[in-house]
């Protein structure tokens, strides 16, 4: 890359070199995928923070593209194009860059064009083992490249989406909750407007008969072109009539849906607050369901067993640290989650972390759901860090 300097280009070469050497010993065979991407791809599955940042522009042609922002999207759609024609197993690793803005021109541990280094496992049968698989390579190669002193923080997503599960709840509340999860003033905004302790907006985006949106999804479609031509307002930022007139709808069902009950609010709260070392925390969970009469034995058992098999692959879970409301800053994930974390004069940064998304490649068209789980590396900060002393 031009903006580098000879010798530190070098060193990113070595670095990279060691650990994809690392990836593709333990069977993971190296991709390429491309740099310039579709935008609306990106646009749809990742979080806002990321989207947000995302380079996008229209070609000549008129399409909508995209610098990768991360390269587990593009090795989604690389092994939707060139996997396996049964959409079975597949292990792939990986070395390039990615580009994110940064406001104020970025820095050395948050540039905006940054080298990634990571795995992806395709069509694995057994969640717990290839989430303890990956985690310990992840910590194996920042190891390697001379990494010494940092923390480990996880999640799980999927505890917390069986919690909503076992609470009674509108399904589109479900969805807000999981959408703002790892926004904490959001969420918790949120979780107020649902227990009743705040009010839902009422605003009707200034169109008329608002209580006729819950009526049926044509009414408000028509009710929206209607106002719209009435009042000579263009349609902005991508959204269709129909998007328009479904938030309309869910805004009315909103004001007249029967508030969370405190109990289901305090589950919630307390589920969130949680935090420690994974041992510990695991039994607090399953006090805190008990006593609410939640079962959530299935997915608390995979957490116990994960714990499990991360400590046979000599993971010190002294070094982990669950934090319940932890589940990265991108929407895809679901379920287990991790960083791998080092302190720098600013504050904590992630060297490298990943997860489960076992819905992604679904997400952006593949013919079959196929489970994932995968990890990066921001090798510039690893560069960084071990020079340090980290």
């Amino acid at each position: 890359m031009s903006g580098k300097d000879a010798r530190l280009r070098a060193a990113l070469d070595e670095q990279a070199r060691k650990i994809m050497s690392l990836f593709q010993t333990e069977g993971y065979a190296p991709i390429e995928p491309d740099i310039m991407q579709p935008a609306g791809v990106f646009l749809d599955c990742l979080g806002e923070d990321v989207r947000s940042r995302t380079y996008v522009f229209t070609d000549p042609a008129g399409d909508e593209l995209c610098l990768r922002p991360d390269l587990t999207v593009p090795s989604c759609r690389y092994y939707v194009e060139h996997g396996p024609a049964d959409f079975g197993t597949a292990r792939y690793c990986y070395s390039g860059p990615a580009f994110r803005f940064q406001p104020g021109g970025g820095d050395g541990m948050h540039p905006r064009e940054f080298d990634q280094a990571g795995i992806e496992y395709f069509g694995d049968d057994d969640p717990e083992v290839s989430d303890a698989d990956i985690i310990a390579l992840a910590v194996k190669a920042v190891e390697s490249a001379g990494l010494r002193r940092f923390r480990i923080k996880i999640g799980d997503l999927r505890l917390f989406n069986a919690l909503l599960e076992s609470i009674e709840m509108p399904q589109r509340w479900r969805l807000r909750l999981q959408h703002h999860f790892w926004r904490q003033k959001a969420f918790r905004d949120t979780l107020a407007r649902m227990s009743g302790a705040t009010a839902f907006d009422a605003a009707d985006e200034g169109l008329p008969n608002a209580s006729d949106f819950q009526r049926s999804r044509a009414a408000a479609v028509a009710g929206v072109e209607a106002a719209l031509e009435a009042n000579g307002v263009p349609l902005i930022g991508g959204r269709s009539v129909e998007d328009i007139a479904e938030r309309l709808r869910e805004k009315a069902a909103d004001r007249s849906a029967e508030a969370l009950p405190a109990k289901s609010v305090q589950l919630i709260e307390r589920y969130v607050g949680v935090a420690g070392n994974p041992r510990d925390t695991l039994h607090r969970i399953m006090n805190q369901v008990v006593a609410a009469g939640v079962d959530m034995s299935t997915p608390l058992a995979a957490f116990a067993r994960r714990i499990t098999l991360m400590h046979e692959r000599n993971i010190d879970i002294g070094l982990c640290r669950f934090e319940a409301d932890f589940g990265r800053n991108l929407e895809y994930y679901t379920g287990f989650v991790f960083q791998l974390e080092v302190d720098t004069e600013t504050g904590p940064v992630a060297i490298a972390g990943g997860g489960r998304y076992d819905n992604l490649l679904a997400d952006i068209g593949c013919a079959k759901p196929v489970t994932a789980v995968g990890c990066s590396i921001h090798t510039e900060r690893l560069l960084a860090a071990v020079k340090g002393g980290a």
